[in-house]
């Protein structure tokens, strides 16, 4: 890795959707991550209309937070921190959930390639050889993922195994992008294939997961097959599009 390493200034972009039950341990975990660290990174959380009592939390706790007043979804949250990060002149944003299913400790894994020019966007994965996660969520969404990564594939000819991994970290230029332009419906899948179209580089590495502390995914078993449909037609769209779209 590069010397410079705490000259770049990382941002961890947290969007949270009604998540009181966790996330307060998720910062705590940043922080006591933070204090051993090589790197030098800040977070804000993307409070996203919150109906709970995650927003009296974030408060209470001086949680550094940008609140928005009506839920957007987790594609207008994330935009929301790269228009922050963009905003603020950071070199590395990366999304980090919530809800307690992502690993402080697997960050080297996705910021190495980032600052050895490996890669514009690295994607965390619980699903390539070298992953050493223990959780791998259901057999459905598992079988979901893997549709998604044969479509992905088969418009940008590169094989991303867990395709809907929101755990990445992107560079200054992907940070200039997706400030602009960010997928709403289906952004991790829908990104990829952005990202990939335009040129830039992605490279899956392997991270940790856990289960989640609390709250519930968005995507039940009596979505995902409509889920799956919409996304795969997404994706094929996002291919078709000009690449100065």
């Amino acid at each position: 890795m590069k010397n410079n390493v705490r000259e770049k200034k990382i941002l961890l972009i947290i969007p949270a959707y009604n998540e009181e039950e966790s996330i307060l341990a998720t910062i705590k975990k940043i922080k006591e991550f933070r204090k051993e660290s090589q790197y030098n990174f800040d977070y804000i959380v993307i409070n996203d209309g919150s109906s709970d009592g995650t927003e009296s939390l974030l408060k209470e706790n001086s949680v550094n937070t940008i609140t928005l007043t009506t839920n957007l979804g987790i594609g207008g949250a994330v935009q929301t921190g790269y228009k922050y990060a963009k905003e603020q002149d950071y070199d590395i944003a990366i999304q980090f959930d919530g809800d307690g299913q992502h690993d402080i400790n697997s960050l080297e894994n996705l910021l190495e390639p980032i600052f050895n020019g490996e890669a514009n966007l690295t994607v965390g994965s619980r699903f390539i050889k070298t992953s050493t996660s223990t959780f791998q969520t259901s057999f459905m969404r598992r079988l979901g993922i893997k549709i998604l990564s044969f479509f992905i594939k088969l418009v940008t000819h590169k094989k991303v195994y867990d395709t809907t991994s929101g755990y990445r970290a992107v560079d200054k230029n992907i940070i200039n992008y997706f400030s602009e332009r960010y997928p709403i419906k289906y952004p991790e899948p829908e990104s990829i294939v952005h990202v990939l179209k335009r040129g830039y580089k992605v490279k899956e590495v392997p991270v940790n997961m856990f289960e989640r502390i609390g709250g519930e995914s968005s995507i039940t078993p009596i979505k995902s097959v409509r889920y799956m449909l919409d996304v795969c037609s997404a994706i094929l769209v996002s291919a078709l599009m000009k690449e100065n779209d």
